[in-house]
């Protein structure tokens, strides 16, 4: 596998010509990459030492508007300036473009120079920091699925997105036959992303027409979100090269099954895994136990950040293998969180919850906060769920809705301590006025449904 690569091996590359552009790029709110394009030159001259971009880049929603009501910069303020400044360990190929490189880059405040606390790659890094001061590391995968469809993105956008064909007529889930129609797509992903350093074990079909899954294999947990922010902006960009489109919407047709990126997570201590003890039952250690039961505790707390839009919550249905409760089992993917590996030293928790839309960064850091309290507060772990978690009324529900996230966000104290007020109020208000945007439009759905019969 090729690894990311050094700043001495850019600069040979610029010497022969072999590289001529550099991306530079920072994670926002919605987990895509934002950024400029440099020369290669530039990039070696000045910019590897910092550029800038204006602060809007943290405070918009999916469609790049400006929402008010952010204390960190608004029109009142004059959308300022962030400092970007390149993490040249994330240096790395682009093989799916021409003569390019990829590096992400850290988000500081303009005249301090300090991180800017709401930028979602520094909130990962925050709680890594507070394993690290326990004498511990979180290992974490990502599941990546996604729909592919026939047209690329202009030519869908310009139909409206109506009459949207998949690319794959059938169910494929594990299919080799199905998915090799897609595989004009999906083995340049595969072999692109490898070139670029991630650590890709897989795709597969999944459990719905035209539905794919990528999956990535386990590593710390900055590099885990990093491998999945890029990876699915290769998916893109690939399956647009192509004249296709690849969505990671959770609920693309109400009678489509959704999408999903489940996260596994686990706790090393000192190149050893200390989720694991060999006696006891499961192999779960106290550790992992008080881990699990913060997970469980504060789920409905952390909801926003696994499912932080409108069409986010129209996934979590009975029969879809989407959760609906807030539950561990051993194995059973009709609970919330899983038990992997049970046992073994691959023993490891799955959350199930986070729906394809999430932001890596922001999905993981609210996991570990939850996690940390749990070992904190040394929360005693109930017993495993059986059966059909579905029809289990005597457990806790995931919030069904983003407005009860939303207030679930908000009034969330261990959040709070753990990222900051500030942090909070920032995704409380973009959380409310992604609400506030669906409220004042009248869908299809209420027209078809009133405008002869109401």
């Amino acid at each position: 596998m090729t690894a990311p690569f050094s700043f001495d091996t850019l600069q040979e590359m610029a010497a022969t010509g072999e590289i001529d552009t550099v991306l530079v790029a920072l994670v926002d709110m919605q987990g895509r990459l934002m950024g400029k394009r440099f020369h290669v030159s530039n990039f070696l001259d000045h910019s590897v030492e910092e550029t800038h971009c204006c602060n809007y880049l943290l405070a918009t929603d999916l469609v790049m508007s400006t929402p008010d009501g952010y204390a960190s910069t608004s029109w009142r303020t004059g959308y300022g300036d962030y400092v970007l400044r390149p993490d040249l360990s994330t240096l790395r190929l682009v093989p799916w473009l021409e003569k390019t490189v990829l590096v992400l880059g850290d988000v500081l405040d303009h005249h301090s120079h300090e991180p800017v606390p709401h930028s979602p790659r520094e909130m990962l890094k925050r709680q890594i920091a507070r394993l690290k001061d326990m004498g511990l590391e979180a290992m974490m995968a990502t599941e990546l699925e996604f729909f592919l469809f026939e047209g690329d993105y202009r030519t869908l956008q310009k139909d409206g997105y109506r009459n949207l064909v998949p690319l794959n007529g059938h169910n494929e889930d594990y299919n080799l036959f199905q998915t090799t129609k897609e595989e004009p797509i999906l083995r340049p992903l595969r072999n692109a992303l490898v070139e670029a350093g991630i650590p890709v074990e897989n795709t597969k079909g999944e459990a719905e027409l035209g539905q794919q899954e990528l999956n990535i294999r386990y590593a710390d947990a900055l590099a885990c979100a990093d491998h999945h922010t890029i990876a699915k902006h290769a998916t893109k960009e690939i399956a647009w090269a192509k004249g296709c489109s690849a969505s990671f919407l959770p609920k693309w047709a109400n009678d489509k099954v959704g999408s999903s990126s489940h996260v596994h997570m686990s706790l090393w201590q000192d190149g050893s895994p200390a989720f694991y003890d060999e006696g006891s039952e499961l192999g779960m250690s106290e550790l992992m136990q008080n881990f699990m039961a913060g997970l469980i505790r504060y789920a409905p707390d952390i909801t926003y950040f696994l499912a932080p839009y409108v069409n986010s919550y129209k996934r979590f249905a009975k029969g879809t293998f989407a959760p609906t409760k807030t539950v561990w089992s051993v194995d059973n993917r009709t609970a919330g969180f899983r038990l992997c590996g049970d046992g073994t030293k691959g023993i490891r928790v799955e959350c199930r919850i986070g729906g394809s839309d999430l932001n890596p960064y922001l999905a993981q850091a609210a996991l570990l906060a939850a996690g940390i309290k749990g070992i904190e507060d040394g929360l005693d772990l109930d017993p495993p769920t059986k059966g059909d978690v579905y029809e289990d009324d005597t457990v806790t529900e995931i919030p069904r809705t983003l407005r009860a996230a939303t207030q679930t966000l908000h009034d969330s104290a261990m959040l709070r301590a753990a990222m900051g007020d500030a942090v909070i109020d920032h995704y409380t208000r973009a959380a409310e006025w992604e609400q506030e945007e669906f409220d004042r439009v009248v869908t299809d759905w209420e027209i078809a449904r009133g405008f002869e019969r109401a």
